[in-house]
């Protein structure tokens, strides 16, 4: 089962805004403020509970971690009483929670359809965009007993990357991944004592001395190893681009075309045009790809526009910005005679 639709109803910067899914890589883009992130981080809560059990407005909570831990915050920003409410659909079933901007504690909101949800777990996994393998070292004991200001998706993430390899052999698909990631980072990630290491010919340089692009790419070997993603699970990465050399966008691009092709739902936003064309040339008619361009309509309220096609793209904030600077370098190299 993948997920299918979002809805959000006064929830955070969104007014009423419904995003139809891809059963393979969504690609999230837009000017910064048009709820990427946001929308990323309520179907994970959603993905989360599916197999935790947990309360889909307490995770919604520990996910945004508004002032105070206080649900009503994460409505819609406006005078007087208003309600938000976040709603996901996976095929057949959907997950909705509602509340008011004066509600405080969310474990007194109970979702609606949580029994049928929870019918079938759901392996699911949110990469942020700040790497947390350098400081994994006693992290997770401190985050389950003190309450220090992380959101739980940095909690996660590391209790993901901490499961050892699966039994038995591999199936051709996650070795042939594990081996394009292995040839790009120079080796393969393991772990000792709770510290991440890159192994190779030459030894064990930990994680801490290792460029955080190149640790990004250890923990998406790492989460295909133990069987994190996997046919079936979904993936979150937010700005996959960020601290990586370009060099690699090519091979983060193919092994996200790859695990959708084995069956993982994946979710991506960025900013970055060479990873939008990445994926624009790698991917294939058969290839399962929705583009979500997310932007603000004439009453400056977010709206979404879906496609399946990099062309189609509209508006395409990223593709505008890079054209424009190409048009400014020609322009120059032309000792501005253009216009």
């Amino acid at each position: 089962m993948t997920l299918t639709k979002v809805k959000l109803e006064g929830f955070t910067a969104f007014a009423d805004l419904e995003v139809r899914f891809s059963p393979g890589i969504n690609a999230l883009i837009g000017e910064n403020g048009t709820g990427k992130t946001h929308l990323m981080k309520v179907c994970y809560a959603a993905c989360d509970v599916a197999k935790t059990g947990e309360n889909f407005a307490d995770k919604l909570v520990r996910v945004f971690l508004p002032s105070g831990r206080v649900l009503g915050r994460m409505t819609r920003r406006r005078q007087g009483t208003s309600r938000g409410a976040a709603t996901v659909y996976r095929d057949d079933r959907s997950l909705r929670t509602a509340f008011s901007n004066r509600a405080k504690v969310p474990g007194n909101v109970r979702a609606e359809g949580i029994e049928r949800w929870m019918d079938d777990s759901l392996e699911s996994v949110y990469i942020p965009v700040k790497d947390m393998l350098a400081n994994a070292p006693g992290f997770n004991a401190l985050y389950a007993r003190r309450e220090i200001h992380f959101e739980e998706i940095y909690a996660d993430i590391l209790e993901r990357a901490y499961l050892p390899a699966l039994r038995g052999p591999s199936d051709r698909a996650r070795r042939s991944l594990r081996t394009a990631l292995q040839k790009a980072i120079d080796g393969r990630a393991t772990v000792r004592n709770g510290e991440f290491f890159l192994s190779n010919k030459q030894g064990n340089l930990e994680f801490a001395l290792l460029a955080e692009g190149m640790r990004k790419l250890g923990l998406l070997w790492l989460l295909i190893q133990n069987g994190t993603l996997q046919s079936g699970s979904v993936l979150f990465w937010d700005e996959p681009e960020t601290n990586l050399n370009p060099k690699m966008y090519g091979i983060v691009m193919n092994v996200l075309l790859e695990l959708q092709r084995a069956g993982v739902q994946v979710f991506f936003a960025t900013h970055d045009y060479v990873i939008l064309k990445e994926l624009d040339l790698q991917m294939t008619e058969e290839d399962a790809v929705a583009f979500h361009s997310l932007y603000r309509d004439e009453d400056g309220e977010i709206a979404c526009y879906t496609s399946h096609g990099y062309l189609d793209i509209r508006p395409n904030a990223i593709s505008d910005t890079f054209t424009s600077l190409y048009d400014r370098e020609i322009e120059r190299s032309f000792g501005g005679r253009l216009r």
